[in-house]
């Protein structure tokens, strides 16, 4: 198939791209480079520097058989104090490329989303029927795009996915995170053990949880973007399908640093606070919908994950 991979110089879209070459189809990046890196476009793709809203200058060329859509602001600090930021590039940019696929005649679409469309959930696994009660711009930004693809699936026949994902880590064939400013877990309790930063900060070790910090569900990027290949394979016309990518296990934020420290045979130098307003004890997916419809299942555990996170930031330095 030929692919348009939109935001696909980033750290998953890269990643996806890059399977997707290995897998023998013929892919264009479009990205925009303003949190992706031109470093992270895999070899073997055609890469176009622009905006999400040129989406129909790349698939006017024609022979586009689907869209992976990548293409967000994912910051969820920057979306409270900036929320027309997401509003116009998550939503509007999203709606300009349904129009821009449904005047190329472009049919399918996987849909990066998230789960933070959840919002603060309780101490079971998350299920993809829990309530959608997002709790910052972010969170709904994504969920108007479900919405958005809900529609476009009654109206005009599109094939849709989206793919909410838990926390993401690890890296694949020299692709990996290159987020400034960094704010997830892992590359940050490994950029405290190589000396990048004096120390991991660490919110809240009072939470009902077996070691006090918060529980959360880790998950191999290769892992995700297998899930992104098969989504792809199993869309169908007129129906948006909604699934969990998770592992289906909790990790405590001891636990992670715990395991850092087992990886590298480093001191991991810490920095406690008190727990921030909103962050929930557990958030951990239920995976049971998409092991069942789609035969997949993460395979790579939480050490592989720092390990391979590990090896990406010592090469990248």
């Amino acid at each position: 198939m030929k692919l348009l991979v939109t935001g696909g110089a980033g750290y998953i879209g890269s990643v996806v791209a890059a399977q997707l070459v290995e897998a023998g189809h013929t892919v264009v990046v479009l990205d925009n480079l303003t949190t992706g890196s031109a470093a992270g476009v895999p070899e073997g793709v055609e890469f176009v520097r622009g905006d999400i809203r040129q989406a129909g200058d790349v698939l006017s060329a024609g022979g586009f058989d689907a869209v992976l859509h990548f293409a967000a602001k994912s910051q969820v600090g920057e979306s409270v104090r900036r929320p027309e930021l997401y509003w116009d590039n998550n939503v509007g940019g999203t709606l300009s490329l349904l129009e821009a696929m449904r005047d190329n005649g472009v049919r399918r679409m996987v849909f990066s989303s998230t789960a933070a469309t959840y919002g603060v959930a309780g101490d079971e696994p998350i299920t993809e029927q829990a309530p959608a009660a997002p709790i910052n711009p972010y969170g709904q930004s994504k969920i108007a795009v479900d919405f958005a693809l809900q529609g476009e699936a009654v109206a005009y026949g599109l094939a849709a996915t989206s793919l909410r994902y838990f926390n993401v880590g690890g890296s694949y064939k020299g692709l990996g995170e290159r987020h400034d400013p960094e704010t997830h877990l892992i590359p940050n309790v490994l950029r405290a053990v190589a000396g990048l930063i004096p120390s991991v900060q660490v919110y809240g070790t009072d939470y009902p949880t077996p070691d006090g910090t918060a529980v959360r569900d880790y998950l191999h990027v290769a892992d995700l973007a297998e899930a992104h290949l098969l989504a792809l394979d199993a869309v169908e016309p007129g129906v948006h399908s909604i699934y969990n990518l998770g592992s289906g296990r909790g990790s405590s934020v001891m636990e992670v640093i715990d395991t850092a420290r087992a990886v590298t045979g480093r001191p991991v130098p810490l920095d406690v606070h008190p727990r921030r307003p909103g962050d929930p004890p557990y958030l951990v997916a239920s995976v049971a919908r998409i092991e069942e419809a789609l035969g997949w299942k993460a395979q790579r555990p939480l050490p592989q994950i720092i390990e391979d996170a590990w090896r990406f930031l010592q090469s990248s330095r």
